[in-house]
């Protein structure tokens, strides 16, 4: 699986790459300028973070050591070491009070305090206590949790749907999560029955209907019924987005459909995810956009 990740880390050195594949503002009185989401930009001057708007009105002031992304109107901030959210006026929502927080997802955001994490609503309201030691985010009405080094899945109340007894687990997507025990991955449904035996070294969650499986280092992908569709013979793959999927072979890129078809030959050097129907490749030493059809675009 290491071999899985040395993608992901050459990819990280690439980062000032990604600001070319999204919509940014010009404004020159920041250190930082991060790309627009509804038209609000995270802006960083002199280590301190804030938010602009695409006019270029200063929304947030450069006050914060740390911004999440807005999720569902509110935004984790971080301020001498604690976190709280804020809304998109800057106003204080819920207290910059936790060790951490996550962002907000299903009208819940996990935080943490002195090592355990719970659940709190939009008014700060603790609806999940602080028991666990680790959580991931409610996706399709659960979340999974951890204590004592096993996983289980609770519901918004906190109640047990999904006993503990995985040792690592993915979010539900689709009807389905991914889960590992005694060192392989299977699917689970939400009722917690087996869908898809755990025979996989490694697993990613269902997206456009397929998720990409391991074994024996390479990667593959499988419908819901565990059927094959795609042959486990890359070195890398990323899930499915709009239909297309990002996948290495001898130390190439490319993408292909959900029939496997290769739409966008594997050629490049590296390949970035598509944004706005565009993605940024590199071949030979040059970097340059193409669309979905693999059309380069100058």
């Amino acid at each position: 699986m290491k071999s899985l990740l040395k993608p992901l880390i050459f990819a990280l050195s690439l980062l000032s790459l990604s600001v070319l594949a999204c919509e940014m503002p010009e404004m020159s009185e920041y250190d930082i300028v991060s790309c627009f989401v509804d038209d609000l930009a995270k802006v960083a001057k002199n280590n301190k973070w804030g938010i602009a708007h695409k006019n270029g009105v200063q929304i947030i002031p450069t006050q914060y050591d740390d911004i999440l992304d807005f999720k569902e109107g509110l935004a984790g901030v971080s301020q001498n070491g604690k976190w709280g959210y804020i809304d998109k006026t800057g106003k204080v929502i819920i207290p910059i009070q936790y060790d951490f927080a996550f962002s907000f997802l299903e009208d819940l955001a996990g935080v943490n305090q002195n090592d355990k994490w719970g659940f709190v609503d939009k008014t700060g309201k603790i609806i999940i206590p602080f028991y666990y030691d680790d959580i991931r985010a409610f996706s399709e009405g659960l979340a999974g949790v951890k204590q004592n080094g096993k996983w289980e899945y609770i519901d918004k109340t906190g109640e047990v749907v999904i006993p503990s007894q995985y040792d690592d687990i993915r979010n539900f997507s689709e009807g389905l999560a991914g889960v590992e025990q005694g060192g392989k991955w299977g699917f689970i449904d939400k009722t917690g029955k087996v869908a898809i035996s755990f025979q996989y070294d490694y697993a990613q969650s269902f997206s456009d209907g397929l998720a990409g499986v391991v074994q024996n280092d390479k990667i593959g992908f499988i419908d819901k019924t565990g059927r094959i569709i795609i042959p486990i013979q890359y070195d890398y793959a990323e899930k499915f987005l709009d239909g297309l999927a990002k996948v290495k072979q001898n130390g190439k890129y490319g993408f292909i459909d959900k029939t496997g078809k290769v739409i966008i030959p594997i050629q490049y050097n590296h390949a970035w995810d598509f944004t706005m129907g565009k993605a940024i490749v590199e071949l030979n030493g040059e970097t340059f956009y193409i669309n979905k059809t693999g059309k380069r675009i100058d």
